[in-house]
């Protein structure tokens, strides 16, 4: 099998994938975008839905797989966790810690496999959205003392619905790209 061909999801080597580079503004627009429909459209009754839908969790995901540096991951997953935990009424850090800890796993993977696959994005948003709610409900559990309990299979639907629209975010965002 040609190491060029798109059927490869693993990546032989970390310095054959490329970061995606982005307008300046793409990395302002689209997280406080997410932000503000994360925030606000829930508070519309017919739209509260919106709330089960984790935007910046989505994008946390996306930014670090494509920019494939854990720094980057990091930086967005605390910028975008600690915005969100601003917003909520939940206490200040449990978003940020865990989202932190997700672009960095994120952009790690991406490192170690072609994130261009939509198979392999839909995988990478099941996992990555249960590896944010199980952190957030061990840090619930541990750090809060809070005797809250985990609902498996609730999590795991939403973590499918998540993960379709996921991968509809990241084929907009890719439009967005600095094509060479």
């Amino acid at each position: 099998m040609d190491s060029n061909s798109t059927s490869h999801i693993l990546v032989d080597d970390a310095r054959q994938v490329r970061r995606a580079q982005y307008p300046v503004w793409v990395f302002i627009v689209v997280p406080l975008s997410a932000l503000l429909i994360q925030i606000y459209l829930p508070l519309f009754q017919t739209l509260r839905f919106v709330a089960k839908i984790d935007l910046p969790l989505l994008v946390t995901i996306y930014f670090a797989l494509m920019r494939r540096s854990q720094i980057r991951g990091l930086t967005i997953g605390l910028i975008l966790g600690l915005a969100q935990d601003s917003f909520s009424r939940f206490y200040i850090g449990m978003y940020g810690m865990c989202k932190t800890m997700v672009g960095y796993f994120a952009a790690s993977i991406g490192m170690q496999f072609d994130v261009e696959h939509s198979l392999v994005r839909v995988m990478l948003c099941l996992v990555f959205y249960m590896f944010h709610q199980f952190l957030y409900w061990v840090l619930q559990r541990a750090v809060l003392d809070q005797p809250v309990v985990f609902d498996l299979q609730g999590e795991a639907i939403l973590a499918v619905v998540n993960a379709l629209i996921g991968v509809a975010l990241f084929h907009f965002l890719d439009k967005l790209r600095i094509r060479e």
